[in-house]
């Protein structure tokens, strides 16, 4: 059905009436309108001006039930995006820009919704039988219901809006994942408080591929920056130059994740131009690769890991005195894998970073603005660092840094959520980015 009928300003579609071709929505407003259905395709274009802000809510029923859509484009800063499904699947990037008419639609076949930006599924939720709920959004599940389009802030268009119902039999032969068991995960119980759940360090790598990667955020509900290497050394997609950056980047652009990059090597900085660099939504580095008297040691490699003649606490020195100097003097955004100890060290490792060391640590976070990676993978760093980072000011993210496909659902990152009392406002995003206004300065003598 596709009836041409225009929306403006603050008059409402009545309950009851079928979907209307176009709607135009100047917030505040609302426009319930009806078809009480179950199962539906629904297809469209939108188009929201700078600032703007809207929701599409279906199978409403006036008493809270039902799910919601969002549409709110503009920078990655924390504020859940187009294609969001509201407290459930909250996405963090948007795929539309403002200004533009961009295509979208939404698809529920039994307990399942599908909703697509741009052509590209942003969200494939199915609702286990058993869904995890604050008391605050009990009765969000499927039903059936109406739609009701309500405007949150400045202009929302929807035009060449059709709705077609769908048999009670309808099933999406994409949703081929068992649902989660959301009564033992840790993710829906973030996404129903509207806390971020995102993992900044995901690699393709070890047999994962971009489908992959897709597949696993759209099951889990975790949205994933997706980071090649860029320099030298790491393992995995490895960017040596601008061209192959820029290659990259193009191949990336449209695809349903935060796009960063992982500095390696000592010597990245120098190799990119600004230019290239600053395509990137955030970049990361670590100190897993360090230069001991002009010679670059990866100590994650027992082979390459060495003392040099120092003692153990020296080293650690030696350590935060090259950590401190990586934060000082390359462009970075996220500290990863940080307080990372080589495995001869790491049973110490309570012992090694000592308050004097993390001291150290935190004063260049705070320095130099950049943001203190929380990683599943190794586990670290400790619920004490990250409680007096917290208390420093220093915001966070979450990363895995995964050798392979199979990787977890940021296990330990949420856990330390609950464990140190971090909220939402602590938590970084690249809209706080200050790496442009940073020099490159070379700090490092090679031989």
């Amino acid at each position: 059905m596709k009836l041409g009928l225009l929306l403006a300003g603050l008059l409402p579609c009545a309950a009851g009436a079928a979907m209307p071709a176009n709607v135009t929505l100047d917030a505040p407003s609302s426009r319930p309108c009806g078809e009480n259905v179950r199962n539906f395709a629904l297809t469209g274009r939108f188009r929201a001006e700078h600032g703007a802000a809207a929701r599409l809510a279906f199978h409403a029923d006036g008493a809270g039930g039902g799910y919601e859509i969002l549409f709110r484009n503009g920078p990655i800063d924390g504020t859940r995006k187009t294609g969001s499904l509201s407290h459930v699947r909250n996405l963090y990037r948007s795929l539309a820009e403002d200004g533009r008419w961009c295509a979208f639609g939404v698809t529920v076949r039994g307990k399942n919704v599908e909703v697509k930006v741009g052509g590209v599924t942003v969200v494939r939720y199915t609702e286990p039988e058993r869904p995890w709920r604050t008391a605050k959004h009990a009765r969000q599940l499927f039903g059936r219901g109406d739609f009701v389009f309500t405007g949150e802030a400045g202009r929302v268009a929807f035009a060449d809006l059709v709705l077609e119902p769908l048999p009670d039999s309808a099933r999406n032969p994409d949703d081929t994942l068992p649902p989660v068991d959301e009564q033992t995960d840790r993710a829906i119980r973030h996404q129903q408080a509207d806390f971020p759940v995102i993992d900044f360090h995901v690699h393709l790598k070890g047999g994962l591929t971009k489908e992959m990667a897709h597949a696993k955020s759209l099951a889990y509900g975790i949205n994933y920056g997706i980071a090649p290497n860029v320099g030298e050394g790491g393992v995995g997609r490895m960017l040596r130059s601008d061209a192959e950056a820029d290659a990259y980047y193009a191949e990336v652009k449209d695809l349903p994740f935060l796009r960063g990059a992982q500095g390696e090597g000592r010597k990245w900085p120098y190799e990119f131009s600004r230019r290239a660099l600053g395509m990137f939504d955030y970049l990361f580095t670590d100190a897993m690769t360090i230069v001991d008297d002009g010679v670059p040691l990866r100590i994650y490699r027992p082979a390459e890991f060495k003392l040099n003649g120092r003692t153990r606490e020296q080293w650690m020195d030696f350590l935060v005195s090259q950590i401190e100097k990586i934060l000082a003097n390359e462009p970075v955004d996220i500290y990863a894998n940080a307080t990372y100890l080589p495995p001869p060290l790491a049973a110490d490792y309570d012992a090694l970073w000592t308050d004097a060391r993390i001291n150290r640590l935190l004063d260049a976070l705070v320095k130099n603005h950049v943001a203190l990676e929380i990683n599943a993978r190794y586990k670290i760093p400790s619920a004490k660092i990250i409680s007096r980072a917290k208390a420093r000011g220093v915001t966070f993210t979450f990363g895995t840094n995964n050798e392979n496909a199979d990787f977890g659902r940021l296990e330990y990152a949420l856990d330390m959520v609950d464990a140190c009392g971090l909220t939402a406002a602590d938590m970084w995003f690249p809209s706080q980015s200050v790496r442009a206004r940073r020099p490159f300065i070379p700090y490092n003598v090679f031989r």
